[in-house]
């Protein structure tokens, strides 16, 4: 239940940027301070305190609300990262990247644990809906997802059954109970009775992407020159149907493609990642306003690829390795802020929950290191949390 991308331009240069901020905050005359009213601290969470957790995922649901994983916890913070909490299910004893989670908002989070002896049909499924206070598990038919939730009942899973020469086996799931049951919807395993093949075997799947429970995409990457692996239903996961209308890039057809994220940001509104493997890797993003009918290629190609966080039909922020590039009117423009911290590849993952807030959390690979950062200025200035 994880995973991530997206990108474009309008350069905003550094000195620029801070040129003209400190121009706009300059006053004329030097004000009477007014104090701040007092504000209240965010109530403790009924859970145990977690001293600087080191952190492999986070999803916040705004500037002061997240979940994070770590090696063997999962923890809450609502103080904007400051401190976390151990809200782990009780009988939860490993964590870290051998599980998926999906958090659809504060209270609803889910958790899928693989069931090693029974890999890859079985797992458990941890939910709460209460913000981790209590929990529920159910058996899972199925051991990793990317699992997507549209609402606290409805959701799809697309399960991995194994990755091998170039090729993904994979089955489709829906639940219309929050994941109490699960109804296989789909299969492309050829060792299946019931196989299929209009979603094919080969390549390697990425995720999955709804806007309601009868329409869906999966995507990834096939390793054949200038072709997308990009599949559409719209019969709750049945029949799927390739996209053949993806408007490529000037040269892409020459090129390894994989669509690395779909996100849709309202019922209509959908961007859609795409990774051009070219001597130097670039990434394209599109949009749709129309559910995914058509999509459109926006100006800008990100160079060196990113990390992208789709925030709204107008807002998106990326992170190509060197410096964020932040979008307010859905990727026409991008500006191009140079972050104070080099991460460099330090850099593990980000999450931004506005134009402004975002987190970063990094890695040391030589000592297994992992530090959180926060920004409050849309990239340019980087605060640790968890040093």
């Amino acid at each position: 239940m994880t995973r991530t991308l997206s990108f474009h331009s309008s350069m905003l240069l550094r000195a620029g940027f801070l040129l003209s901020f400190l121009s706009a905050c300059s006053p004329v005359a030097e004000p009477t301070p007014t104090p701040y009213p007092d504000t209240p601290s965010p109530p403790q969470i009924n859970a145990p305190l977690v001293e600087s957790p080191a952190l492999a995922t986070i999803r916040f649901v705004n500037e002061l609300d997240g979940w994070g994983v770590t090696e063997t916890q999962i923890v809450r913070t609502n103080d904007g990262g400051i401190m976390w909490y151990d809200v782990t299910p009780p009988d939860l004893t490993e964590t870290g990247y051998s599980v998926d989670e999906f958090i659809l908002d504060n209270d609803h989070v889910w958790i899928q644990k693989p069931d090693f002896e029974n890999f890859p049909n079985g797992g458990v499924l941890y939910r709460t809906n209460d913000g981790g206070v209590t929990w529920t598990n159910t058996n899972a038919p199925f051991s990793r997802a990317d699992i997507a939730f549209l609402d606290p009942n409805n959701g799809w899973a697309l399960a991995d059954l194994g990755v091998g020469a170039g090729s993904n086996a994979v089955a489709v799931y829906q639940t219309m109970d929050g994941g109490a049951n699960w109804t296989q919807k789909y299969i492309n395993d050829p060792n299946a009775s019931n196989a299929s093949d209009s979603l094919p075997l080969s390549g390697l799947k990425h995720g999955l992407a709804a806007s309601n429970m009868q329409t869906a995409w999966v995507y990834g990457v096939v390793y054949t020159s200038g072709v997308p692996y990009l599949y559409r239903t719209d019969d709750g996961g049945a029949n799927w149907t390739q996209v053949t209308s993806l408007p490529l890039p000037p040269g892409a057809e020459n090129f390894e493609l994989g669509v690395e994220q779909i996100k849709f940001t309202a019922e209509n509104i959908a961007f859609l990642a795409l990774r051009v493997a070219a001597d130097e890797t670039k990434l394209a993003v599109y949009i749709t306003n129309d559910k995914g009918k058509t999509w459109t290629l926006t100006p800008t190609l990100i160079p060196n690829g990113g990390s992208a966080d789709f925030l709204s039909g107008a807002e998106a922020v990326i992170y190509n390795g060197e410096q964020f590039y932040v979008t307010r009117d859905a990727a026409r423009t991008w500006s191009i802020i140079p972050p104070d911290v080099v991460f460099g590849e330090t850099f593990a993952m980000m999450d931004f929950v506005n134009t402004s807030t975002g987190w970063v959390i990094t890695l040391d690979s030589t000592t297994n290191h992992r530090a959180l950062y926060r920004t409050t200025d849309g990239g340019l200035t980087w605060s640790p949390l968890v040093p």
